[in-house]
């Protein structure tokens, strides 16, 4: 099959172009001649028509004006209004999952990718993919949305890199998500480089790069490069028109004006970024928003507003049915309520996040003990890290430092795997502290190297060079 400058797209092959002239012309009760004239011959008719001759660009125009359809129709058999109708469907979809539950939109986005596949869209299907990987992420089946991100990437691989930067930020996220920090910021610097290296300077891709490299960055214990590809995320935003990336925008500079301390800046970002939002319908990101403000809450000191801001979130992530972020957030959580000294509760939201993903209930609801069991393997490896830490201290606080030297020992290797250096080296602190005051000053030793080995050289014990920035 070849390509058509005529905005068909993808041609059929002649035998199945010649037949459909056939059809449409007996259809029409027309001549050979009639259909022919006065441009071509019937002679040529004929020979099209048997699938001798592939038509070219005027002659499809001719013939389709002829018949009473569009010269895509009739090299493509597809009607001129399906591919329009299914990016209107497609936009219900996206709206569906911004309001709605990630489970109710994959559904229309699986029916719209087989509809894609069906009458050969591909634009239509890369579309539902995306989409449909959207709703994994949140859903929590990671591995299947990095399948969807990677059929897209492999479907626009003839189109120009900033078509597919979407995707390749879906993949970086998903492997982000299941806690492989150093290949979600290879993929994202790597198509940095390519798009610089190329002059594809398109502000819209790039700022979606640099906002999405900042959560990595940060995850992985380099604030500096993460304050530095926010830097260059606010030099493009001025040239970038969409709402939905500039809100994103704002929300990952918060997390590194956090990390600087500049506490009342990060909250004013935040505040911008919910604004547009809440514009925006997109419930998920709004409820990231008062998650990250709970947060910033919590950095100052400010327990009971930390409190309201991340039970909101939680509340309207298990209102979606994003079981993933909904535990995320019920970590961040038990980290407050531990610190107003309701641990009982703090565990109670902490144990099934160890599960795997187990159903947790309200937020706070009250939980039998249990054994440590294994984290379902793939998902969340940091904030499963996380959650042995707040674990281990709630059982440091009731005098139980056997269970908490179980938790911190569970917690580090989860988080070394994932490259959360600044994780595993205060992990490692906690551990080093508690054989101390135990009396195994050796093992506190090792506990304290194991931490030293994470920070020696911030971010660059892991990841090469920063990506080149763009010419602005």
């Amino acid at each position: 099959m070849t390509e058509s400058g005529n905005g068909a797209g993808r041609l059929d092959e002649p035998a199945a172009i010649g037949r459909r002239v056939l059809r449409l012309r007996t259809e029409l009760g027309m001549t050979q001649r009639q259909l022919a004239e006065p441009a071509y011959t019937p002679a040529y008719v004929s020979t099209l028509e048997s699938g001798k001759v592939r038509p070219s660009e005027a002659a499809l125009r001719h013939l389709a004006e002829r018949l009473g359809v569009t010269p895509g129709e009739l090299a493509t058999g597809r009607p001129a209004r399906l591919a329009a109708e299914l990016r209107l469907r497609l936009t219900d979809a996206r709206r569906a999952l911004a309001t709605g539950a990630p489970e109710d939109a994959a559904a229309l986005f699986r029916t719209l990718c087989a509809e894609a596949v069906e009458h050969a869209l591909p634009a239509e299907q890369a579309a539902a993919l995306l989409g449909l990987g959207e709703c994994l992420l949140e859903s929590g089946d990671l591995d299947e949305a990095h399948e969807c991100f990677a059929s897209v990437e492999r479907l626009l691989a003839d189109e120009p890199l900033p078509r597919r930067v979407p995707a390749i930020r879906g993949r970086a996220n998903a492997h982000r998500l299941t806690g492989e920090l150093r290949y979600a910021c290879h993929l994202l610097e790597t198509a940095l480089d390519q798009l610089n290296a190329s002059g594809l300077h398109d502000p819209d891709a790039l700022l979606l790069l640099y906002t999405a490299s900042i959560a990595p960055y940060m995850d992985m214990g380099a604030p500096e490069r993460a304050a530095h590809a926010a830097e260059l995320a606010l030099a493009l935003a001025p040239r970038v028109d969409d709402p939905a990336l500039l809100a994103g925008m704002h929300r990952g500079v918060a997390r590194t004006l956090i990390a600087q301390g500049r506490i009342a800046e990060a909250d004013a970002s935040l505040a911008r970024a919910q604004d547009l939002y809440r514009q925006l319908h997109i419930r998920t990101e709004l409820a990231h928003c008062h998650w990250m403000r709970g947060y910033v809450h919590a950095q100052d000191g400010d327990l009971v507003r930390a409190e309201t801001e991340l039970r909101t979130a939680h509340d309207m992530l298990t209102a979606k049915r994003a079981a993933l972020f909904a535990a995320q957030v019920e970590v961040e959580l038990a980290d407050v309520l531990r610190r107003r000294g309701r641990g009982r509760e703090a565990e109670a939201l902490l144990r099934p996040i160890l599960a795997g993903g187990a159903e947790t209930g309200p937020a706070g609801e009250a939980a039998e003990p249990a054994e440590i069991p294994a984290p379902q393997a793939g998902r969340g490896a940091v904030h499963v890290g996380a959650a042995h830490r707040l674990l281990g201290l709630i059982a440091e606080e009731c005098g139980d430092t056997k269970a908490a030297e179980e938790h911190y020992r569970a917690g580090l290797p989860l988080l070394e795997r994932a490259g959360a250096a600044g994780d595993v080296a205060a992990l490692c602190c906690l551990l080093g502290d508690l054989l101390r005051r135990t009396g195994r000053t050796e093992a506190a030793l090792d506990a304290y190297r194991r931490g030293l080995a994470h920070r020696t050289t911030p971010g660059t014990t892991t990841l090469g060079p920063a990506p080149a920035p763009p010419p602005m």
